[in-house]
């Protein structure tokens, strides 16, 4: 009853309920139907006091739901940067994987989440970490985008973190390759100079 209550104090961002219920004992961790925690339940809402509050009395900002996805790389993969933050300052295993193998620096690119990509490459997330698609998140960045100004940022900064330009994907298409095939010049400029071919 108090793990649902929880999770639904989680949802609202209802921080003071929070509180109370873990007073009264709420298991901190306890798992809804989906498997998810209750600070994966406040980070899917985007909800940064609820998060907090979790955080600090010790959710596991690694605890995976049924689909594979932690607090941590929920907040990367959506852009919700304050609380990709807190899981970051708390421990957050940067290796860990989400359903496709990818980390959470892939999606956050291939969504144009630029911030949340500075944030995870300062972090010291792999930049050249392969998915199980063969893709790195320099290709997300290329393939799954439209080639406009947040995307040109991403591979700005991937390529400025040292990201290998010339990791092709599954058959063998590479980064340079796929932005001259979608006429994204801007981003074929970046990788040119980077030394891509």
């Amino acid at each position: 009853m108090l793990a649902r209550e929880l999770h639904m104090a989680a949802e609202k961002g209802d921080a003071a309920s929070i509180a109370g219920l873990l007073a009264k004992g709420a298991k901190i961790d306890a798992r809804d139907e989906s498997g998810r925690t209750a600070l994966l339940t406040a980070t899917h809402a985007n909800q940064i006091e609820a998060a907090k509050v979790l955080i600090e009395a010790g959710a596991d900002v690694n605890a995976k739901d049924n689909i594979n996805d932690s607090p941590y790389l929920y907040a990367g993969a959506r852009g919700h940067v304050e609380i990709l933050r807190m899981t970051l300052a708390n421990g957050a295993d940067l290796k860990s994987t989400n359903r496709y193998g990818g980390t959470a620096l892939i999606p956050a690119a291939e969504r144009g989440h630029v911030e949340t990509v500075r944030t995870l490459i300062e972090a010291g997330v792999d930049v050249d970490h392969i998915n199980n698609l063969n893709w790195t998140a320099l290709m997300e960045a290329i393939v799954l985008a439209d080639g406009g100004p947040r995307h040109v940022a991403i591979v700005k900064l991937l390529v400025d973190a040292g990201a290998d330009v010339n990791i092709p994907d599954g058959d063998g298409v590479t980064p340079l390759q796929n932005a001259r095939k979608r006429g994204f010049t801007e981003i074929e400029k970046i990788l040119v100079a980077a030394g891509a071919r």
